[in-house]
């Protein structure tokens, strides 16, 4: 299991909102299911394989070429830990909120 976070970045668009394309690349993910998504303020969290997740990203990448965007500049950062193959994002977050909880 890996867990990446992905941003999308549409260059050249017409106005500064980026919402139109952000929204479509929602919409793409809730119709697939190979990977676990959510959506966060500075772009989106996946979870599944590696294999999943870097088609999906491809994918997602030409979503503003399709809306006529000249240029589209993706950011990925993906964690693959063989040693835990199970570990979730919820985990992921779960273990740093023990240890804050632990201060306390």
């Amino acid at each position: 299991m890996s867990t990446a976070d992905l941003t999308v970045l549409a260059l050249g668009r017409e106005g500064v909102s980026a919402s139109g394309y952000i929204a479509e690349i929602q919409r793409r993910l809730r119709k697939q299911d190979r990977v676990r998504f959510q959506m966060h303020a500075m772009g989106t969290s996946l979870e599944g394989t590696t294999e999943d997740i870097l088609a999906v990203v491809g994918e997602l990448h030409s979503v503003p070429f399709e809306q006529g965007v000249p240029r589209v500049y993706t950011v990925l950062k993906l964690d693959e830990r063989r040693d835990r193959p199970d570990q979730t994002l919820e985990d992921k977050v779960r273990s740093v909120e023990d240890r804050l909880s632990d201060e306390r």
